[in-house]
């Protein structure tokens, strides 16, 4: 058998809970083939992935929102980058069904959420199953005219599904398939370099992860200058316009090279950041209360938010409240209107994927 995920290749969260289900299917078959087919740098799938022997392969699916930072959206640039995206489809389908078709395998197509990844399936005559907490209808269809012809073929696209896996803080998604839903979706911890183990349990101060996503946000070493009583770990690519002057600062320490933020995140107090899939799933499944920046001309970002009043410890924040240093660390979080999610997504989706398989092949 032959698992193969269509990532989105906007941002890394999607690649992050593709990675987390994929290690879990490993786990549970260790025999079958799998697959993470994804447009994000190979070093940043590999440090996702953790097993070498999920291979992957370098295809870029989709456009998503083209980002100028971790908060803003360039609908321009993200037109653009669709009509171009469309002119390469076509070969990148064709490529990749010869490629799949010289396995010799029986084939599952998961997407995540490309819409192309119908278009794959088809081409193969193979099941699809998507797994998301929403689809390219419900970014596009908001944001206008010019988005229209984009939101109306993906939600044709998704049409076309066998099964609907549908992850937490989620979109309508309203595509007349069979469902599951899924608990927050977490890869599974790693142990933390011994060095770095030491360096913060020496640490006094209540810790505090920053994590803007992949795209991450140029922040002042003066905001963190006010906040002297806190000690901030920063994930290795952010900020590196500033990193050299971040990394004078006392209370703030760049996590190395290879290492993933969810490692350190049950070691820190806050988590501060963006509304983000995998960042909320990773927190509040460690139950690490979270300051987050409220954005908007992202559709997901309701949900998210939304989701986060509902289920975790929080304080919300305004853009303006994170370029004046107003993070509220010093406040109280407050307290969640609803129950903790359930943290077995990952687990969840693997035995859903492996019983859909046993079920039909």
């Amino acid at each position: 058998m032959l698992i193969y995920f269509c990532s989105s290749s906007h941002g890394f969260g999607h690649a992050a809970r593709d990675a987390a289900v994929l290690q879990q299917l490993r786990r549970l078959r260790p025999e079958w083939i799998l697959v993470m087919s994804s447009g994000l740098p190979s070093p940043v799938l590999k440090l996702l992935l953790g097993d070498a022997a999920i291979e992957q392969r370098s295809c870029q699916w989709d456009v998503g929102m083209v980002q100028a930072d971790a908060l803003g959206v360039d609908c321009a640039a993200t037109l653009r980058a669709l009509d171009q995206l469309e002119q390469g489809l076509p070969a990148l389908i064709e490529a990749e069904a010869l490629w799949l078709a010289s396995q010799r395998q029986p084939v599952l197509i998961i997407g995540d959420i490309p819409p192309a990844a119908a278009t794959l399936a088809q081409r193969l005559d193979a099941p699809l199953v998507w797994m998301s907490n929403f689809g390219w209808d419900d970014i596009y269809r908001p944001l206008g005219s010019a988005f229209q012809r984009w939101a109306d073929a993906a939600a044709e696209a998704y049409r076309c599904g066998d099964l609907l896996l549908r992850c937490p803080f989620d979109l309508a998604m309203n595509w007349g398939l069979p469902e599951q839903r899924l608990g927050l979706v977490c890869a599974s911890l790693r142990p933390i370099p011994v060095d770095l183990d030491a360096c913060l349990d020496a640490q006094d101060a209540p810790l505090v992860l920053v994590g803007f996503g992949g795209l991450g946000l140029s922040l002042s070493r003066d905001l963190f200058q006010l906040w002297p009583n806190h000690h901030f770990l920063l994930p290795a690519s952010a900020d590196a316009s500033h990193a050299p002057e971040l990394a004078a600062l006392p209370n703030l320490t760049f996590l190395p090279d290879g290492l993933r933020p969810v490692d350190v995140l049950g070691r820190c107090s806050r988590f501060l950041g963006k509304p983000g899939f995998s960042s909320f799933c990773e927190a509040m499944a460690q139950g690490v209360g979270m300051h987050v920046v409220e954005r908007s001309g992202f559709a997901e970002a309701s949900a998210l938010m939304d989701g986060l009043r509902r289920h975790a410890q929080h304080r919300c924040l305004s853009r303006q409240e994170l370029d004046t240093g107003e993070w509220q660390l010093d406040q109280p979080l407050l307290a969640p209107s609803e129950a903790p999610l359930s943290a077995s997504g990952a687990q969840e989706a693997a035995l859903a994927l492996v019983g859909w398989v046993v079920s039909q092949f």
